[in-house]
């Protein structure tokens, strides 16, 4: 699969803009400001792809991006920014919870990126929850992997594994969306999700 042919197609900010065929879905998690736009970018080989904001909290719809016509990488709104009005972080809440109930039967793996450097948020864990209310496959990664000592990495990881309550069927990819690691790896698992088949 070649993922630097994936195209941006649309925004969705409500339930009608969802895709509406049955190619399978991917989908991208993660409070604001942790790098989902740059682990898109090192995914499809595109640093500008998905837009990167200094800003956090500016990806305020459903991003849909198609992968060589085979599948869709789904970008949701980032979460947890303090900033925003509670207004708007509800509206985040019900876009992402609709989207999750209106396209559940083609969604084939949720990716949550988390912030590799800290323990993961309530928002984090409550995310995680809602993937195993839907039945989903889950893989996290862990970003900004360049920015930990050596030492700091095993521990970090398992923090994140037990904060998470993650089992043994959960893939943790140690990730740097900056340097590159282990971006083969991201893509062979996005991949191997578009492209299995879906079991009844």
């Amino acid at each position: 699969m070649d993922f630097r042919k994936t195209v941006f197609i649309r925004s969705a900010a409500k339930q009608a803009d969802f895709p509406a065929d049955s190619r399978p879905r991917v989908i991208f998690a993660g409070r604001s400001n942790v790098g989902k736009s740059s682990t898109l970018n090192c995914v499809v080989g595109k640093k500008g792809f998905a837009r990167v904001s200094s800003v956090p909290g500016k990806t305020v719809f459903v991003n849909l991006f198609l992968v060589e016509d085979s599948g869709w990488l789904v970008d949701l709104p980032g979460y947890g920014y303090s900033k925003t009005s509670r207004q708007e972080r509800e509206r985040y809440s019900r876009l992402i919870e609709a989207y999750f109930a209106a396209d559940q039967e083609n969604i084939r793996r949720i990716y949550l990126i988390v912030d590799a450097r800290h323990k993961p948020t309530a928002d984090d864990v409550a995310m995680v929850e809602w993937v195993r209310y839907y039945g989903k496959p889950l893989t996290v990664v862990a970003n900004k992997l360049d920015k930990l000592k050596k030492s700091e990495i095993e521990p970090n990881l398992a923090r994140i594994r037990e904060t998470l309550s993650l089992s043994d069927t959960d893939l943790l990819i140690p990730f740097s969306a900056e340097k590159g690691t282990n971006c083969d790896l991201l893509k062979q698992d996005i991949q191997n999700a578009i492209e299995e088949r879906q079991t009844v």
